[in-house]
């Protein structure tokens, strides 16, 4: 493999376009920096994620040809203008990958989102999984960053003992994307191709919430098509802002106290529903 091009760089990584011997082109992916070091479990994690996701063929994902040695090497990708009609047909194909299923909510394989671990160590039901293995233990990694005080993240922690009241119906385990923001989806001739998964087994009005979060391309449509194909539960809208408490607060210990009023408006509501 040669690199050709350097396209920048994003928290602990540098990325890349590169050709094989074979003449395709790829795109690379490298840790570097002082957390160079944690980039071999952090780059397997997403291409464990990518194999997953790409098992039921329901969505498009890029292959994995390489993923060692703190390198991840994946198709590359041609990006289009999103258009209505790649919408309609991503709101059905998200539907039928959630609708594939996991085994538990969890997943065998160490999580991360962005440079941050996550545990996918599986629980009983989905509350218990998405209060102690995705909202609190970022919510105290920013009180302890100086990014939450402590009263905020009371807060946040008095909405997670809402969690379960009002998540909903109980449903399965959903195979999910898990940080389903714009920016992960790549709209290419074909269709949406999804990248950069922190995949696992959890609710699909997670996915859902993630791409209302920053404003995906053809919203609407994704969601009217998705509906059609997998109706939702009454109260879906309601719980969006419980669903991005999670990346809300990844927000906060990434960025700082920039997300801050975000995450406690979203805690809010919560406590409101």
């Amino acid at each position: 493999m040669r690199i050709t091009r350097d396209l920048g760089g994003g928290h602990a990584w540098t990325l890349h376009e590169g050709v094989l011997d074979d003449g395709r082109r790829v795109f690379v992916k490298k840790g570097a920096g002082e957390k160079g070091a944690d980039a071999s479990a952090v780059l397997g994690s997403e291409a464990a994620g990518l194999r997953w996701l790409a098992e039921p063929g329901a969505v498009a994902v890029p292959e994995v040809f390489a993923a060692d040695g703190g390198v991840l090497v994946l198709e590359w990708i041609d990006t289009v203008p999103a258009t209505a009609g790649a919408a309609e047909r991503f709101g059905r194909e998200l539907a039928a990958l959630h609708a594939a299923g996991a085994a538990d909510f969890g997943a065998p394989w160490r999580g991360y989102i962005a440079e941050l671990s996550m545990s996918n160590e599986p629980a009983p039901d989905w509350p218990s999984f998405y209060v102690s293995r995705r909202v609190l233990p970022f919510v105290r990694l920013a009180r302890d960053r100086g990014a939450l005080s402590a009263a905020d993240a009371e807060l946040v922690e008095e909405a997670c003992d809402r969690v379960a009241a009002v998540a909903g119906p109980a449903e399965p385990p959903s195979r999910i994307h898990g940080d389903l923001w714009s920016g992960n989806l790549l709209w290419s001739a074909d269709g949406v191709v999804l990248v950069d998964p922190a995949a696992h087994g959890g609710h699909r009005e997670t996915d859902l919430a993630m791409l209302a979060l920053f404003g995906a391309p053809h919203l609407n449509t994704i969601l009217a098509a998705y509906r059609e194909a997998a109706p939702l539960a009454d109260g879906w809208r309601e719980r969006v802002p419980l669903h991005q408490l999670h990346p809300l607060a990844v927000h906060v210990c990434l960025f700082g106290e920039a997300y801050r009023g975000s995450l406690l408006t979203a805690a809010g509501d919560v406590l409101a529903l």
